[in-house]
Parts: structure tokens; sequence; C-alpha cells
């Protein structure tokens, strides 16, 4: 194999990879630049640059590599072909160290992990010699993952009989420092692969080629291409995906390698490639000639590996007679030197962009932890109670009422109007006509509008399109009449029992639970919904350990306790009103002398319709110049009116006037009942919501009575209370990994922007 002899010393032609000092320090400072930022982890959120090797399997990838890296790769059983090898090179004033590490970024089954694991393998190798071997363990390691890691690094140098893995995604990674060691990075990608031997899988060939797209997509990776000679060009598949992700080959370097083994007559067709005559890459083809497995068995120096390269291609034509300007494309020293130029122009280019991602990755990483709920404190029982009292505080304003157009109170009262609507449809429709009269039956017949219905002094207040349910059925005077009769026991004569009021009154009054309880359903249902969410805001980021569950259940519960005694007040204000009562004496009186009057002037009627509506219309147009026979009666009458004493009197006061009516005992009762309803109705379509706001709505917070009862129903203020709180602000896994993933993505950003703040100081 070949020898790892110590590297010459700085200044000799022969120094390995990219020790040679012809390169500036500042060159030097760039590529160490970007070795630090590969420490940091960054590459996982950045573009960083890198080298990638790829090429088919037994193209000469690992060899090539050796030639540059100055290490052995392992080759026994091909495992250096199936597992990524990154090699991260720096110069170091030190003495030559090497650390190996497993980076694990999918699991046993092959799934993405959530964090990448970095897991060092073993202690740090002072000797060139033991590379190899550790290598070679921590490639099995890779390929058996659900074995201990410890078994490969401290059980017998042997590959176990069967691999769980044929390839994998995980890799090894080498950190190689010391005082004439490269500063480079690149990457050993497993060789593209045709078909699959024993105990081989199909998928194995997709597994490769995504494990090599996932390095050469990205724009600032470095793509090294490896094609055997002793192969068919066309039949090797890495130049087929290179020319998928860099079709104007800006960004790929072309080798050739085992030039030794081209088939007699068929070296043409190959220097082609070397003049750029086909294929052509913007930074051309190499070609370099590493030991054959004989020579490495024999344990070929490196010194020695490269002196045979340059004789090579100095004495073996067609090689030998190339022009110079194509020499400089032979021989890994020249191909070293070109990818040095590269990876620098490269990194002199991107360096301004990564200063820009990091700042605005940092800033997209800090806002992304900002959405995470923060993590529970340590004192876990302060933290329920805060929790407790912002939710509390939080309801009291929402009880209050706020300007939300979503707000609690602004729910409500929709259901609060269709609920007043509900209660005035309830009024009784006395009509002041007997039954079978023609006249008003035929008029409501042929759907004609009527002053007895809307009565021009309740315009105001009533709504005559009113849709609500109700008792719609017409109530007629006669009937009225025949029910007073039937109900007299030992009354004078004209005196009728007020049992018959008592019973139209409660006859409206018995249609009032329905919307007394659709009110409370509504009311009952928006406040809940509106708990539900203010939990949801204030205990929502806690639903793992069951604090949001616990709160909402006892919130629930606490406010269907108080829905139950609000019902049984609503129940009781219903049954004040079964007994009709009212000291607001004024206010009735007055709406029963203007619906006695309203029924008397509408049982009047002539050829121009009801008196009644001949009087409204009268009092309307008392500016109208427009002269009426009736109009100039009227004037007279109010006139004489007036002069005998009685002034102010209106049209509209006439009809108090008329004659009795052999059916006045009925009017009475009538208007009775109707300024009765006005009476009652405005008083309980007032006191139902207020008693829902102030029973239901407004208790929720009384005496801090819910806030109690949550201390009280989590049980954090016995004895197991530390441990209790604890388990409900145990927070979900998921918000746990994305925390620490977040996390650790912003320590890698700040630590790779403080890298480029060095840099410039």
């Amino acid at each position: 194999m070949l020898s790892t002899s110590p590297t010459p010393p700085s200044g000799d032609p022969g120094a390995v990879g990219l020790s040679d000092p012809q390169y500036s320090s500042k060159r030097r400072q760039m590529l160490d630049l970007v070795n630090k930022l590969h420490s940091t982890g960054v590459q996982l959120d950045i573009d960083l640059p890198v080298i990638a090797v790829i090429g088919s399997q037994s193209a000469g990838k690992s060899s090539l590599i050796e030639s540059i890296s100055g290490i052995t790769l392992p080759r026994a059983s091909g495992t250096c072909t199936r597992v990524p090898t990154e090699c991260r090179l720096t110069r170091s004033s030190e003495p030559w160290q090497c650390t190996v590490s497993l980076r694990f970024i999918t699991d046993a089954g092959g799934q993405p992990l959530q964090q990448v694991k970095n897991e060092n393998f073993g202690d740090t190798i002072f000797d060139k010699v033991e590379v190899e071997e550790r290598l070679r363990r921590a490639q099995r390691a890779i390929l058996n993952p659900t074995t201990n890691v410890r078994q490969f690094l401290e059980g017998a140098d042997e590959d176990p009989f069967d691999r769980e893995l044929s390839f994998s995604k995980n890799c090894v990674t080498l950190q190689i420092s010391g005082p004439d060691v490269a500063d480079l990075s690149f990457v050993d990608l497993p060789g593209l692969i045709a078909s699959v031997g024993n105990g081989g899988s199909d998928s194995d060939i997709e597994l490769v080629e995504d494990l090599v797209r996932s390095y050469i997509e990205r724009p600032s990776c470095i793509i090294l291409l490896t094609v055997a000679c002793e192969t068919d060009f066309e039949n090797q598949g890495a130049h087929r995906l290179t020319k998928k992700y860099d079709r104007e080959g800006k960004r790929t370097i072309g080798v050739l390698t085992k030039p030794d083994r081209i088939p007699a007559g068929e070296e043409d067709s190959w220097l082609r490639f070397i003049k750029n005559e086909y294929e052509a890459l913007e930074n051309g083809w190499f070609s370099v000639k590493q030991p054959d497995s004989r020579t490495l068995q024999a344990g070929i120096t490196w010194e020695e590996a490269r002196s045979s390269e340059r004789e090579f291609f100095s004495l073996t034509s067609p090689w030998s007679s190339l022009e110079f300007s194509y020499q400089q494309h032979l021989g890994t020293s020249n191909l070293t030197g070109q990818l040095s130029d590269i990876l620098s122009a490269l990194i002199m280019k991107r360096l301004p962009e990564l200063q820009d991602e990091l700042q605005i990755l940092l800033e997209k990483t800090q806002e992304s932890l900002k959405t995470l709920p923060k993590p529970p404190s340590t004192d876990v029982l302060t933290e329920i109670l805060h929790l407790i009292g912002d939710f509390s505080r939080d309801l009291a304003k929402h009880l209050e009422g706020t300007p939300d157009e979503d707000g609690l109170l602004q729910a409500i009262r929709p259901a609060h109007e269709a609920f007043k609507r509900a209660i005035r449809a309830t009024a009784p429709n006395f009509k002041p006509f007997e039954k079978n009269k023609q006249s008003f039956t035929m008029s409501h017949m042929l759907g004609e509008e009527t002053d007895v219905d809307t009565p021009s002094f309740l315009s105001n207040e009533e709504d005559p399109t009113s849709k609500e349910s109700g008792p719609t059925n017409a109530i007629y005077i006669d009937e009225v009449m025949e029910r007073a009769k039937r109900a007299i026991t030992r009354e004078l004569p004209d005196h009728y029992p007020f049992v018959v009021s008592k019973e139209y009154i409660l006859s409206f009054v018995s249609h009032w639970e329905g919307p007394t309880r659709k009110l409370f359903t509504a009311v009952y249902q928006v406040l809940l919904s509106h708990v539900k969410a203010l939990v949801v805001r204030h205990f929502g980021k806690y639903a793992h350990g069951g604090l949001q569950h616990h709160v909402t259940l006892l919130a629930s519960e606490f406010v269907k306790d108080l829905s139950i005694n609000t019902m049984d007040k609503l129940l009781w204000i219903l049954d004040l009103e079964k007994r009709p009562r009212t000291l607001n004496a004024h206010y009735y009186a007055d709406y029963r002398d203007k619906f006695l009057a309203h029924y008397r002037g509408s049982r009047r009627t002539d050829s121009e319709g009801t008196l009644i509506s001949k009087l409204e219309r009268y009092d309307h147009s008392s500016r109208s110049p427009k002269t009426t026979d009736f109009r100039e009666r009227m004037q007279g009458v109010l006139a004489g009116l007036t002069e005998i004493g009685i002034a102010g009197v209106k049209a509209a006061d006439l009809p108090k006037l008329l004659p009795s009516d052999p059916f006045e005992p009925a009017l009475d009762i009538m208007a009775t009942v109707r300024a009765y309803f006005q009476v009652a109705y405005k008083r309980y379509a007032d006191l139902v919501p207020m008693a829902i706001d102030h029973e239901l709505i407004l208790a929720l917070d009384r005496d801090r009575a819910l806030e109690t009862a949550l201390l009280k129903g989590l049980g954090i203020t016995g004895a197991e209370a530390y441990q209790k709180c604890k388990e409900f602000l145990q927070e979900a896994p998921n918000v746990v990994a994305r925390r620490e993933e977040l996390q650790k993505k912003r320590d890698r950003l700040v630590t790779a922007q403080q890298e480029l703040v060095d840099l410039w100081l």
C-alpha cells in the first residue's frame, strides 16, 4: 500500500496537496475560513464551497483522494466506496493530527433525523499509519447502524458476515491538521452503480444517485468528475448526472484516471478531452496516474508514486508529445493547483454573499424561535399562577366588553335583537269588528292594509314587517264580548271580571318561554365559544401536558353551572309576568286611553273609510292648502271646543268623545290588555337580557369566581402541587425538538458569522 512517510518539508516540489508555499497567506486564510465554517456545521444551512469527488465505481476516486490528502484510505471489502468520506484539511503550527467522527443524518431505518448528530469515533490520531484502520472501522459502524458504535471501535478488525446496509447517507468525517497539510475541504462520494451484486438491493442505485445529487446540485459545489480510461466514456453515468446540474460545465473539473489502461489505438480519443475538444469544460480536463494494486501492496511511498506519475506522462506517448499548455493538465500536482485556484476564487466570490445569507438566515431563525412558546420556567408553580392570572384578566376584559367587531358583546347583540322582536310579535291581535262583518273581512281577504294593526302612536316602536312567530290569529270584538259575558258571576250590571283580561294577558305571556330559552341558548353558546378561544390563546402551547384540556373542562363546567342558575332566574322572572301587575300607572293609563280611542274610532265607518283614519289624515295634512268638507267641519269643531275653553285638542283625540257602543265593555278589555302588553313586553325584553348578563356573563369574573375554581380544580394548591404543575407545563416533543433545532441553527449561524467578522479584523 501507499506508504505514509512524513510529508516533505515546506518548499519541496513534492509537497503534499496544497501545502506548497506558493499560495499567498491571504488565500490560505480564505481556505482556512471555509474549513472553520464547515466545522461549525453551517453547511446544513447555507451553500459553502466544497469539492465533491464523483465517478462510477472503480473509477480511481480513492486513489485520487490519497494523492491529494497524503493519507491511505481503506480498500478491503470495498467499504470505501459505500460511505461518503468528508476530508477537512487545515494547516496548523501544531503537530500533525487527525480526528474521526461519524455524522448521522438518518436513523437506522433510513428516515431523516430532525437534528444532525455528530459523534466522535475514537481518540485523536497522531500517527498517519493508524488512519486507514480507523476509517475502516468507522465505515463498518455506519453500515451497521443498529450495532453499538464502540463494538466496531474496540472489537476485532474483521468485517461482519452480513452488512445491515449496502450504502448509507451517513458519513465519516476526517479533520486533519498539521504544519504541512492542505487548507481544503472535499468529500469522496460512493461510486455510481448500474447494477447490484449479492446482498444488494435495487434501491441502492437510487440511494447512491440521490446522495451524489444532494452535493452536486449546490451552486457552490466544485464537481471533481473522475472518468476511468479503461471503460467507454458513454458507459460512465457520472458524467450524465453532472451535465444535469452543471449543463455549461462551469464548475466541473474532469479527471481521467488509469491512463495506462487505454486500449492500444484509442489514445487519441482520450487526448481530445485533455485538449477540451470533446465534452468541453470551462476548467478543462486533467489526467492522473496512480499506482496499481501490486505497487500499492509493495508499499510504494507517496513521493515515489508522484515521481512515477511524472515519469509516465513525460516518457509515455502520446502524453509526452502534447504541447506545453496541455502538459499542464497532466499529473496530480497540476490538478491540485487548479483545484486550489478554483476553490479560492469561489471562496472570494462567495464571502460577501455568505455574510448577507447568514444575516438573513439568522433573522429568519430568530423569528421562527419567537413563534414558538417560551420554554417552561423552572418555577413551575409561579408560572401556572401567572398563566391563570393572565387568563382571568383577559377574560374580565372581554366580559366587560371590547371594541372589536368580533367581541363577546357584539356577538351576542343579534340574539338580543331577535329576542326583542320575538316578544314584541306576541302582541294580542285584537280587531274592533265583529267576526262576520263583511267590510272588514273582505278588506283583509284582499290583502288591503288597515289602520287597525298599526296605530299611528305605535309607528315609532313597532315593526309591522316582523315575521316572528306569535299569536297571529285575530281576536274579534264579538269574541271578546262573548267571553266577558260568560265570565260574569256576582258582579253588578255592566261590570266584567278582571279574569277575562288576565286570561288574555296570560295567553301572550305563555308564548315568551320559547324566545327566552332561545336567547339563553344563543348567549350560552357564544360565551362558551369565547371562553374556549381564550383558553386556547393562553394555554394552547401547553396542550401536551394536559393543562389546556383541564382548564377547558373546568371552565366549561363552571359556565354550565352558572347557566343552570341563570335559567332558573329567567323562569322566575317569567313566573312574575304570570301575575299581571304594574306600578307604571301613568305609562299604562296613557296607552290604555290611546288604544281605547283607536279601537272606538276604527269602528266608525262611512263611504270614505273609518273615522279614525280620516282624523289621522286630517292631523297629518293640516298644513295642506287643499280644502274638503270634512276638513272644514273639523276646523269648526276644533274651533268651537277652543271657544268653550277646551283648548289643545287634536283631531285624533275626538274619538274619546264618541257615544257609547254596545261593545264598549269589549273595547275596554281590549284596550286594557293591549296597553298592559306595552308595559309588560318592554319590561320583560329588558329584564331577561339583563338577567343573563348579570347571572351568566358577568358572574364568570365576579369575585374572581372562575379563577378560584381553576386553582382548586387543577389541584395546584395541595401537597403535590409542584409535580402537577411540572406535568402540566410539559411541552410536546416536536416543540422541544424544533426549539433545539432552531437554537442549534442559531448558534451555528452566530459562530459562522463571527468567523467572517474575525476574517476582516
